[in-house]
């Protein structure tokens, strides 16, 4: 599998489209299932070379949907191309799509000072390098028009609260891109960690922060476990261990 080149100072298009599947799926020959996944995780490698792709589980997580991919790419068509294959493969007419968010990654106004750029611009957030951790919050993220309305200073110094109670927790890993203008949020924030208790104990201390009483929005929250595509596709019709059992 090859992974995609890094450009330096090039910024990315990041997209999570989430997915549902009918429960009709489940009801097909085994063999069509197989198939159907098959297709689909082909399509997945096929793209492999040319972006990021990482799979996340929900099943047992979130009753509205069942995994999301997250897909870095230096090119919106190639986004659009990987999608329209997707829905086309035996398991794609079977999913909907309840959810999807597009943004990008840019230099921050704020964290600038807090940590040096590389070359290849991670410093400044152009490049994101995902799938460190186990698990994946992810969420979109709207301020409201008076943060923005505020001076330069002010956010400034509400920010570096807000930066100062994240880097208490080493643990937890935050990736920002924004969506001005792209889709309805202003960001996509993505978390990383291994641990939860960490990331739910740095959720709750930022809501103390005084950033954080300018958010209108933050909500769905979506907590993906980290699978290969494989492993993913298969939790979609894992068989009870009873009938692993009788069948092997």
């Amino acid at each position: 599998m090859t992974a995609m080149e890094l450009i330096p100072g090039k910024q990315q298009y990041v997209s999570f489209p989430i997915y549902k599947l009918d429960p009709l799926w489940r009801r097909l020959p085994e063999p069509e299932r197989r198939r159907g996944k098959e297709e689909f995780q082909g399509v997945v490698e096929a793209f492999q070379g040319r972006m990021i792709i990482l799979a996340y589980s929900l099943l047992g997580i979130r009753g509205d949907s069942d995994f999301f991919l997250w897909r870095v790419s230096y090119h919106l068509e190639e986004l659009q191309d990987m999608s329209a294959q997707l829905m086309n493969t035996g398991l794609g007419k079977y999913l909907t799509i309840p959810y999807s968010y597009l943004s990008m990654t840019r230099r921050s106004i704020y964290v600038e000072e807090h940590q040096k750029e590389d070359p290849d611009g991670h410093g400044s957030r152009l490049q994101i390098v995902p799938g460190q951790c186990k698990y994946n919050f992810v969420y979109p993220f709207i301020k409201s028009r008076p943060w923005y309305a505020l001076s330069e200073r002010a956010r400034g110094e509400a920010m570096k609260e807000h930066i100062a109670t994240g880097h208490k927790y080493q643990s937890v890993k935050i990736n920002t891109t924004y969506s001005f203008g792209l889709d309805d949020q202003d960001f996509v924030l993505a978390f990383e960690s291994d641990e939860p208790k960490d990331f739910l104990d740095l959720m709750m201390d930022l809501r103390e922060t005084r950033a954080s009483s300018y958010t209108i929005k933050d909500t769905p929250t979506f907590t993906g476990i980290l699978h290969p595509v494989k492993d993913v596709l298969d939790l979609l019709d894992k068989q009870p261990v009873a009938l692993q059992q009788t069948t092997r």
